[in-house]
């Protein structure tokens, strides 16, 4: 890491360790209570706000609304983890959800980790405050038995980790964390305290942006940090009550704009762009709200004349619509699992529900896959709401190296 680089100590500054095989890392300054913000940033602010208050108006209006959060929820943990270099496709996640398969491929399995952490850390804010013993369960869930599984999950780092170095060295890093235990430490108790401030001088999305930029600069474990924080910004909004339901995810925007991401985040330690990176971070607020937004009232309009179609019908077929839209993909076993069990459906029925809504043209044949030949089925209406316009699978990450 070029130290000449780092020229914002209000944000941090360069130390390097001692000793011969010593090298530079970021000790990051406590983070800032109060800030002064330009127009730019105040008007960037006002639109966040305002987007993030229709989608949240819309959460509170929405019936069932834990069947239209699934595929938000997939959605943003494709886009996370595309960020780090996982190759997958909403269909191949969707499919796994739909076959219940014990041990996917990795790329997949860590898709659904995420969801896993997601849904793990949501249900934890109800006990916990967002503090560092959270943040360790959900590091658990998100490395279990994936690539970095081997790198300590849930456990703090006890050894330094670099981003960016061509040659997997610090000195030739773009980027190194606090590298001493101490500094790590005290670094995560300010962060800690500022989530938890009681009495903020600072909007709610300026403080979401900040905690977000602390957390990547602090980089507490050996793997998973970037996931793991793109995941507190849910994490905040919901226990901040910005959002009823966790429908804004903004790794796609992160995603989308990738290396402007990374250099906002850059820019703050090395030239102290603050604004620069809050603006980006607002502005992806604002993208990602508005965009969920309408995604949500085109699931509802689908809902809506699915259900009205079968207004007549006596059958359990409306239930087996809560299921496609929750999970675009079907299978004959994940349709008996939403339904109840093989006491009260049986396999045949299950199978009849489905074949029902295929020939109304809701469902199309998907194929058959796997050892044990299990049929798919797909609403392809579904997916196309939820999949238009998504980016295509990621190129070249940003690479976390470690010392052991």
């Amino acid at each position: 890491m070029d130290p000449d680089r780092f020229q914002a100590p209000e944000f941090g500054t360069p130390k390097r360790s001692p000793g011969k095989g010593g090298f530079w890392s970021f000790h990051p300054a406590p983070m800032p209570r109060k800030l002064r913000l330009g127009p730019d940033t105040v008007l960037a602010l006002s639109e966040a706000d305002a987007a993030l208050g229709r989608l949240a108006g819309a959460g509170r209006l929405l019936p069932d609304a834990g069947v239209l959060v699934g595929p938000y929820m997939t959605r943003e943990a494709l886009a996370s983890s595309r960020i780090e270099g996982t190759q997958a496709s909403l269909s191949e996640v969707f499919q796994a959800n739909a076959s219940g398969e014990a041990r996917p491929g990795t790329d997949v399995r860590e898709v659904q980790n995420y969801l896993a952490a997601m849904r793990q850390g949501l249900e934890r804010l109800s006990e916990l405050p967002i503090c560092m013993r959270l943040l360790r369960e959900i590091h658990a869930v998100l490395l279990s038995d994936v690539r970095g599984g081997e790198r300590n999950p849930g456990e703090l780092r006890a050894s330094p980790n670099w981003i960016g170095s061509p040659d997997d060295r610090p000195d030739t890093a773009l980027f190194v964390p606090p590298a001493e235990h101490e500094v790590l430490m005290d670094a995560l108790a300010d962060w800690e305290d500022f989530v938890n401030d009681e009495a903020p001088e600072l909007p709610t999305l300026i403080r979401c942006g900040l905690l977000h930029y602390q957390f990547e600069t602090i980089h507490p474990f050996l793997d998973g940090n970037g996931r793991l924080g793109r995941l507190l910004i849910v994490f905040f909004l919901v226990h901040e009550q910005r959002l009823p339901q966790p429908l804004l995810y903004v790794s796609n925007y992160f995603e989308r704009h990738r290396q402007s991401y990374y250099d906002g985040l850059q820019l703050v330690r090395e030239r102290g762009q603050i604004e620069n990176w809050l603006r980006f971070f607002l502005t992806a607020v604002a993208s990602e709200a508005n965009d969920a937004l309408e995604r949500v009232e085109r699931l509802c309009d689908l809902r809506e004349r699915y259900r009205a179609e079968l207004v007549t019908d006596r059958s359990r077929a409306t239930e087996v619509i809560d299921v496609m839209l929750s999970n675009p993909v079907l299978t004959v076993k994940l349709v008996i699992e939403r339904l109840g069990n093989s006491r009260s459906i049986t396999h045949q029925g299950a199978l009849n529900l489905i074949r029902k809504l295929e020939r109304r043209g809701w469902l199309s044949d998907f194929g058959t896959f796997g050892q044990g030949g299990r049929h798919y089925w797909i609403c392809r209406e579904v997916m196309e709401v939820v999949e238009s316009a998504f980016v295509p699978a990621a190129r070249t990450p940003l690479r976390e190296s470690t010392r052991s």
